[in-house]
């Protein structure tokens, strides 16, 4: 480890400590930050929320897996339940450490217990010096799988060679806490989708599938927000344009909707120098894509097995890039061993959109999409019926400009993604949007710039039958500029950038509200509110 890269550590600590223990409105800024990039920055760090753990030390800690990967070899192991640590848990934390130095793309990765995805995951791109980050997340849903030996697979596929030198260390530990988990937060099984037949307990009464969908492998799908119609003269075309759908059908019936994330990768918009200490919202931590299959549970439960498959539309016939990993996850009747019931109401108002290109010096599409799926069904339970109807609405419009050349690359979109389960007398609704406006620019002397702000944003509301509602608001919001010389050595480029991140997280439980700001590689900010 360098001086210079010690210091920045304890600089760092010093930092979280002022946050923790300080003024909630203090901003911690050590030094003023360098007139430009060096060859060494500030490690890795969001603003997000630590993973919420129970008071006190856990009951178990242990080793899943430790990998240096210099290719597409996965790291394969054994998994096997700590001993002593009962096979019930309030909670179970995964927390990956990586570190890598020298020079490297961002890459895609991904951890899988018996075939079940528990991660997924891309790695900052390093300093010269090196970098370490971190990253945790909450797995207690996954309290099957986690109870019995399971075969460990991990991989981040890499390329290293005399240009790409960074090799990309990481040891994945899970800490486990002794204790009752929460009773209806915790399926009673978790089957990975490895093929698209599904096969469930017949007395299930509850289904939901989780999608890890990315699109990513640095084809035109990595930045599929930005395909243009194919008559339209860019690097990347599709033929409907940009709008992607993320659909799970049951025996070829549409079971569910959902908007992809627009993630931005490390190496995103042509510009690392906005990623090197902030990254992209989700970048590190991928987050399943949702959907309440509970109306087709009375289906699912004839103990045949049904074909379950899931698809991104807009894609060009032929073209790679997405990666779909599907659990599905389901809640048992204790009381019965066969839950019948029947799917009562189909609803799909028809996908209406366009994406209409318009020539000029200033090339533009614009791209409007709209689609509504309801559907709804009964299950007669141990106790009671149970009507579970479900209503979800995604929509996308977008504009994008770009002039010949693509020397000024700009986009401005919005995705929303709204969301209403009715289940008896409890209603949940939540309303997603997520936005992207940015601007490429490649000026005087090869000077590439790029802006760009991104923001995540979720309101849930749950409404139960004599009850106070229960809200949940969650809004991230990221902010970047940085430009750099294109085409010269990595000393040559005199790169300049600042990003900030805030975080609002506002619910029962209280409030969450953090920011950062950086520039170039050093955190100027870091400021708790609440």
């Amino acid at each position: 480890m360098s001086p210079r890269h010690a210091m920045r550590m304890l600089v760092s600590a010093a930092l979280v400590l002022a946050a923790l223990l300080g003024s909630p409105h203090a901003s911690a800024a050590p030094h003023e930050p360098p007139a430009e990039f060096g060859t060494d920055w500030h490690d890795p760090i969001t603003a997000s929320p630590p993973v919420p753990r129970p008071a006190g030390a856990p009951t178990c800690e242990m080793t899943l897996a430790r990998a240096q990967f210099r290719d597409f070899t996965p790291y394969k192991g054994t998994y096997t339940p700590p001993e002593g640590c009962g096979d019930r848990w309030s909670a179970v934390v995964l927390r990956l450490d990586g570190s890598v130095k020298g020079r490297q793309y961002d890459r895609l990765g991904h951890l899988a217990l018996g075939g079940v995805e528990i991660l997924r995951t891309s790695t900052p791109q390093p300093s010269p010096d090196g970098i370490t980050w971190s990253v945790e997340k909450d797995i207690t849903r996954y309290g099957d799988t986690l109870r019995r030996p399971q075969p460990v697979e991990m991989l981040i596929g890499n390329v290293v060679d005399d240009t790409h030198t960074g090799v990309i260390d990481v040891t994945v530990t899970l800490s486990f806490y002794a204790g009752a988990p929460a009773a209806t937060g915790v399926p009673d099984r978790v089957i990975p989708l490895t093929s698209p037949t599904l096969t469930t307990p017949r007395n299930s009464e509850r289904i939901l599938a989780e999608v890890y969908a990315t699109g990513s492998g640095g084809g035109c799908e990595e930045y599929w927000y930005l395909t243009v119609p194919d008559a339209a003269p860019y690097s990347c075309t599709a033929a409907g344009g940009p709008h992607r759908e993320v659909r799970v059908s049951v025996d070829g019936r549409l079971a569910g909707i959902a908007a992809p994330f627009p993630t931005v990768w490390t190496g995103g918009w042509s510009n690392p120098f906005l990623w090197y200490v902030i990254p992209g919202l989700r970048a590190f931590d991928v987050k399943p894509l949702l959907y309440d299959l509970t109306p087709f549970a009375a289906l699912l439960n004839d103990g045949r097995p049904h074909r379950v498959e899931v698809t991104v539309t807009g894609v060009p016939a032929g073209r790679p890039g997405w990666s779909t990993p599907t659990n599905v996850l389901l809640w048992q009747d204790e009381g019965r061993r066969v839950v019948t019931g029947a799917l009562t109401r189909h609803e799909e108002r028809a996908p209406d959109g366009s994406s209409a290109y318009t020539p000029g010096t200033e090339h533009r599409v614009d791209t409007g999409a709209t689609h509504r799926l309801t559907v709804a069904g009964h299950l007669d339970t141990s106790h009671g019926r149970v009507t579970t109807t479900v209503t979800r609405t995604v929509s996308h419009t977008s504009a994008h400009r770009w002039t010949d050349g693509e020397t000024r690359d700009a986009l401005t979109a919005t995705w929303r993604d709204d969301e209403t389960v009715a289940r008896n007398r409890t209603t949940t609704r939540t309303t997603r949007a997520y936005t992207m406006d940015g601007e490429t620019t490649l000026g005087t002397g090869d000077r590439l710039r790029t802006v760009l702000r991104l923001g995540d944003r979720a309101d849930t509301v749950t409404l139960r039958q004599g009850h106070r509602p229960v809200r949940t608001r969650l809004d991230d919001r990221y902010t970047g500029d940085a430009t750099y010389t294109t085409g010269v050595p990595r000393d040559q480029r005199h790169a300049v950038g600042t990003s900030s991140e805030r975080y609002r997280l506002y619910g029962p439980g209280g409030c969450y509200d953090r920011s950062l700001r950086t520039a170039q590689g050093a955190v100027t900010e870091d400021r708790r509110r609440c």
